[in-house]
């Protein structure tokens, strides 16, 4: 989407009624909105989300939309600790039927080009690439380039885990799990020696992590132009 295309989604807000609302795992969790006929987004984009069934300080946040946009729900999963904030809470209260509202998707953070590229997810980062690379498989057009998740989580939880795996066996995508800082260096750099420096790099997770990737990528003399990032705030 343009810039123009961005600021006159932006603007308009439509509401989105709750199908359901589930715990992935220990701290994680998946609410599924109906999706309208006219709503569609790039993969990997975001919204604007406003909690309406209550007054709280801080309504609205940016989300990813984690579901692809041939799916028929609007899927938002988020990580909320025992003492989280009160849109969290209030994410929580929501309860089948109930609405939310949402602006946009928007945003630049989504595959422009067929260029290898390497997707650096950290924990809750993964969202956008679920949706990445499920639209990848709907559409099934061919990837002549290589797509390669590196899917960083220390709690060894690997969201979407089942799903990640049945698209991985699509030809020229490969996902690989990692528990360590330096085992994701290690396959970062096994990637820019492959690529050639003709990779693209797409990193998502909590903004200390996305900033330090990006500058571990900046010491290899990867171009920032040839870099996107999506940073998590409140993780």
């Amino acid at each position: 989407m343009s810039f123009l295309q961005d600021t006159l989604s932006i603007f308009k807000k439509r509401e989105l009624m709750l199908i359901e609302g589930y715990k992935e795992s220990e701290d994680v969790y998946t609410f599924l909105f109906e999706k309208e006929d006219n709503l569609s987004w790039k993969a990997g984009q975001h919204g604007l989300f406003t909690i309406t069934h209550k007054k709280i300080k801080n309504n609205t946040r940016a989300l990813t939309v984690a579901s692809a946009p041939t799916e028929d729900t609007v899927r938002i999963t988020m990580r909320i600790s025992a003492n989280p904030s009160e849109f969290k809470q209030a994410m929580l209260e929501l309860e089948p039927g109930m609405k939310v509202k949402m602006a946009g998707p928007v945003g630049s953070f989504y595959l422009k080009n067929n260029s290898p590229t390497l997707l650096i997810a950290g924990g809750i980062g993964i969202t956008p690439f679920r949706s990445i690379m499920k639209q990848i498989v709907a559409e099934g057009n061919g990837i002549e380039q290589p797509i390669h998740l590196l899917y960083l989580d220390r709690k060894q939880s690997y969201l979407f885990k089942d799903e990640l795996d049945a698209i991985a066996n699509s030809p020229s995508i490969s996902v690989t799990y990692l528990e360590s800082r330096d085992e994701l260096y290690q396959e970062i750099d096994t990637f820019t020696t492959l690529s050639e420096n003709t990779g693209k790099y797409l990193i998502a997770g909590p903004k200390s992590m996305v900033d330090s990737i990006t500058a571990y990528l900046k010491n290899k003399n990867i171009p920032k132009q040839k870099i996107k990032k999506d940073a998590f705030y409140g993780y």
